[in-house]
């Protein structure tokens, strides 16, 4: 018993699981806040129904097994977005429109990444679904960066796209030439963009500040195909304006292949990589697809890097404590431990306070 775990799994321990709980806790309050009722989807599905539903890259990310009872594949969500849509889709298909739905739970990844080494992690989201509209982008923006700073989150940046701008700018263009321009773009491949069309160069410039990539973007449309589409997103920028830093990557697709009109990364000060992601796309429903909009956080980057608090605040109950007194504490607010011997001590049980005279008294 030598305690080790498979490559890209890890036991969340004292105090960080608390961390973790209370990161939850305080994000999908306020989402509860702002309508969001949450659901709590199986960890795993029928393997079919749920690749239909996982786009992008994210349907080769799940884990599969046979089900000894149906004999049918089934496959460990990789993501819960999913089955947060399968969900409006089916069982409240009924609801009226746009639904708010929000979630937590575990997700296990088939392989890690250089970035996220983690193959099981905790994903904490919202999804409205219904409507992809300015209004709607502008909330679930909101709700993510109000929640992060509910969580104590500090120094937030949010990274926007568009990840159908080259179909926007190019609507005659061959489908194998734009796939490889937007390929290109996406890897700001100067000489692979000119090769195909050299008028899509000022695209790989616009990234940067939000506002100066967006005057470089209007500056570019000259024939003003894309007027409504940056006037909607500034319009969502203005909804978290002075509360995280805004920039502008136009072309990144990578991460956002199912993304339809808007896409958005979520970062902080000390944290490698995103914590979070969101941005418009479509559900399939049964009578077609619906448009929605969401983002998902992951609780694991920001408690590596110590940006969510995950510390203890105990007070030591010396032996003989009354347990009206014990209740009474607990009642204020205190994690109470009592001793269970006279030898007991506040050090053993990692107590930061104890209890003297009948009052909390810091160690």
């Amino acid at each position: 018993m030598n305690g080790l775990l498979p490559e890209g799994f890890h036991d969340s321990l004292p105090p960080y699981a608390d961390g973790a709980s209370a990161l939850e806790r305080r994000v999908l309050d306020v989402a509860r806040s702002y309508g969001y009722e949450r659901v709590d989807p199986p960890l795993a599905e029928f393997e079919e129904s749920l690749g239909q539903r996982l786009k992008a890259a994210n349907g080769k990310d799940a884990v599969r097994f046979t089900d000894p009872v149906s004999r049918r594949t089934l496959a460990i969500r990789p993501d819960i977005t999913a089955q947060v849509g399968r969900i409006a889709a089916t069982r409240m298909a009924h609801h009226p429109r746009p639904v708010r739905l929000s979630y937590a739970g575990q997700v296990l990844k088939l392989r890690a990444t250089e970035l996220r080494p983690e193959r099981a992690m905790r994903q904490i989201g919202c999804e409205l679904i219904g409507n992809d509209g300015i209004a709607a982008v502008r909330e679930v923006v909101s709700v993510a960066v109000a929640a992060l700073d509910a969580a104590g989150v500090p120094d937030l940046a949010i990274d926007f796209t568009l990840p159908d701008l080259t179909e926007q700018l190019a609507p005659d263009m061959a489908a194998d030439q734009l796939a490889a321009l937007r390929d290109a773009l996406d890897a700001k491949d100067a000489a692979g963009v000119a090769a195909i069309d050299a008028a899509f160069l000022p695209l790989i410039e616009a990234a940067g500040p939000f506002d100066a990539a967006i005057a470089r973007l209007r500056a570019h449309d000259t024939g003003g195909a894309l007027t409504s589409r940056l006037d909607g997103l500034e319009a969502v920028a203005q909804a978290v304006a002075g509360k995280a830093a805004l920039t502008l990557d136009p072309t990144e697709r990578h991460g956002f292949e199912y993304q339809s009109w808007i896409g958005f990364s979520l970062f902080a000060r000390g944290v490698r990589g995103e914590i979070g992601r969101g941005g418009s796309y479509s559900v399939l429903g049964v009578a077609g697809e619906e448009p929605a909009v969401g983002f998902s956080l992951y609780a694991d980057p920001l408690l590596d890097a110590g940006l969510v608090p995950a510390e203890r605040r105990r007070l030591f109950l010396p032996f003989g404590t009354g347990a009206e007194t014990a209740a009474s504490l607990r009642t204020q607010g205190w994690v109470a431990v009592a001793a269970l011997d006279e030898a007991d001590s506040a050090e053993a049980q990692l107590c930061t306070h104890i209890l003297r005279n009948d009052e909390p008294e810091a160690i």
